[in-house]
């Protein structure tokens, strides 16, 4: 009985060591990860492998459309753009294609309005009177503008000193034609005096002209004064007239002239420098004379009177000194022609010129 019990209790002490998985002793050490050595800096450069450059990130495609840069007639309907894929910075389910360009005009960065808003002509004219007001700034913006251009100075131009010498034979003679004038850009002063005779002969026609001139644009001038005529016959005129620059550069003088015995006449001058070098400079140029009636004693007809279109190449040694030679046809035309012929005088003729164009 004893004995029984005694294999018994050693058969259950044997059971969970017989049921217990053994182990198996050889299993291999798990493996240890390679080491870098270049990365590490334990080699030289020379043995390690070039490495690779990281390649950078594709930019992402503007959407032109959404961000306003684009018409709309340009851009897909809105029901047909895609809306984004949810990202991880929470910005999932955002359909940026409706945000749009800035509406408020207002706004830095806003597109220039069509049209010139209402708004920009609020306020005083110059925005420095809506703090200091007009009274105390109208000084201020006086002496601006005589630092600024409103100086006042002079020049004297003599546009033609010449003699012309006839091609057919005729009398030799001589021309003057200059101008000066003192003041600012807006009102001047300006002198005028032509006269025309003949070489050892008597002086056949003069003119001198005072005329207060004032800038009606930024490119001519308004003239009135008057013109005194010593010769032929010592006419007084009332003058009125435009002088200035044409467009396409043409230099532009006309005048009305009323005189003291109520002759109306006009005389239109046009002259164009077309540069070949930087100082040979040539120079077309018309004139034309009008009369509004018949001026028996000065043997003109009414119509118009007088055309001499030339043509001058002149030197520039300087800017301020230039001489010149050229040819100029001078006519009598219409009425005027047929009193010449009447007296036996020739109504056109051709002339050759050599002269002189100086300004001070």
């Amino acid at each position: 009985m004893i004995r029984a019990a005694l294999l018994a209790a050693s058969m259950l002490a044997a059971t969970p060591l017989a049921a217990q998985p053994h182990r198996v002793q050889d299993d291999k050490p798990a493996a240890q990860p390679e080491m870098d050595h270049c990365a590490m800096g334990h080699l030289p450069p020379e043995k390690c492998p070039p490495k690779e450059e990281p390649q950078p990130a594709p930019e992402p495609e503007m959407d032109h459309c959404a961000m306003g840069h684009l018409p709309p007639e340009q851009c897909p309907p809105k029901d047909r753009q895609e809306e984004h894929e949810p990202t991880a910075g929470g910005m999932a389910g955002m359909d940026h294609g409706s945000h749009g360009g800035i509406t408020d005009k207002s706004e830095p960065g806003a597109a220039p309005e069509e049209e010139i808003p209402a708004r920009a002509f609020d306020g005083p004219r110059h925005a420095a009177d809506a703090i200091w007001g007009s009274e105390a700034m109208e000084p201020s913006r006086e002496q601006l503008a005589r630092e600024n251009g409103g100086m006042t100075t002079g020049m004297i131009l003599v546009e033609r000193l010449e003699a012309r010498i006839p091609t057919d034979g005729g009398e030799d003679g001589y021309l003057w034609d200059a101008q000066g004038w003192y003041g600012g850009d807006i009102n001047r002063l300006v002198l005028k005096t032509e006269g025309e005779g003949k070489l050892g002969g008597a002086l056949e026609d003069a003119e001198i002209q005072a005329l207060y001139s004032r800038a009606i644009g930024p490119f001519f001038d308004l003239q009135a004064g008057v013109r005194f005529d010593p010769e032929p016959d010592g006419r007084t005129h009332l003058v009125v007239g435009v002088q200035g620059i044409a467009p396409y550069m043409f230099h532009v003088d006309g005048a009305l002239f009323l005189s003291d015995r109520g002759d109306l006449t006009a005389r239109v001058e046009a002259e164009y420098d077309q540069k070949i070098t930087q100082r040979l400079i040539l120079q077309p140029r018309i004139e034309a004379e009008f009369a509004a009636q018949d001026i028996p004693e000065r043997e003109i007809g009414a119509g118009i009177t007088k055309v001499e279109p030339g043509l001058r190449l002149r030197y520039e040694i300087v800017p301020e000194f230039a001489p010149y030679i050229g040819i100029e046809y001078e006519a009598e035309v219409a009425e005027t022609a047929d009193i010449a012929r009447a007296n036996g005088e020739d109504p056109d003729g051709l002339k050759a010129v050599i002269g002189l164009r100086a300004w001070f």
